[in-house]
């Protein structure tokens, strides 16, 4: 049975707010339907809100007060290990278009970024860092910063 795309990331967060922030006011994405969970979250969109497809990203909060029911649903992590990157999980891509564009906002929003061109692919990136330790990577045709 193969596997046809990835449906969707999550981040489990100590810092709601911030991760809301970032993936909204920097990544563009949008907050739309999310199921009734016993814990705190946000299911973040990129584009129509008519289906769960465009729920790309899943922002888990945890509620320190009363954890146990993110614990009955995902089971339990140490909020400790949240505070220090990713482990062994890398990064998260997406293709995206206007490089020149997302540069520009986020310079204005002052959020650290590199970039990188591929050699022989035709493919310019943009790597910048969530709240939570994510890497974040956008992949644009080299064109596209060739034109910016």
């Amino acid at each position: 049975m193969p596997l046809t795309k990835i449906a969707h990331y999550s981040i489990r967060t100590l810092d709601l707010e911030a991760t809301r922030k970032f993936y909204t006011e920097v990544m563009g994405l949008t907050i739309g339907p999310r199921p009734k969970f016993n814990f705190p979250g946000l299911w973040l969109y990129n584009g129509s809100h008519d289906s769960y497809d465009n729920a790309v990203v899943h922002i888990i909060g945890i509620d320190l007060n009363d954890p146990q029911g993110l614990k009955d649903y995902l089971g339990d992590r140490d909020p400790d290990s949240l505070k220090s990157g990713t482990g062994t999980f890398d990064h998260i891509a997406f293709a995206a278009t206007d490089v020149a564009g997302m540069v520009s906002h986020l310079k204005k929003k002052a959020v650290p970024f590199r970039e990188r061109t591929v050699p022989d692919l035709n493919l310019h990136q943009v790597f910048l860092d969530d709240p939570s330790g994510v890497v974040i990577e956008l992949n644009y045709a080299a064109d596209d910063k060739a034109a910016a």
